[in-house]
């Protein structure tokens, strides 16, 4: 089974590519190295305050990949300081 986090940010005062880039490189990292999933930036790769991440991760269990990905949501949520998360929604196949 394959599980997908999508999660909606914002991210107020962003003046160029190159600054949310800054911002959004040390969240994906994070997210990469404390929860062993796969995160990329999937859309609103030219806007300067929004941007949508993906994370995902595979494994046998629903349950566990649909906890897993909460945790990772909320983890994000509450220890991102440099944005607001407006939007998560989870997939699993």
């Amino acid at each position: 089974m394959v599980g997908l986090l999508t999660v909606h940010l914002y991210l107020p005062g962003c003046a160029s590519l190159k600054e949310k880039r800054g911002r959004l490189k040390p969240l994906l990292a994070r997210l990469h190295r404390q929860f062993n999933v796969s995160v990329a930036e999937m859309s609103m790769q030219d806007k300067w305050q929004e941007s949508v991440i993906c994370c995902g991760m595979v494994g046998n269990n629903t349950a566990f990949l649909q906890s897993a990905l909460e945790t990772v949501g909320k983890w994000a949520e509450a220890n991102w300081p440099d944005g607001d998360l407006l939007d998560t929604k989870i997939e699993i196949w």
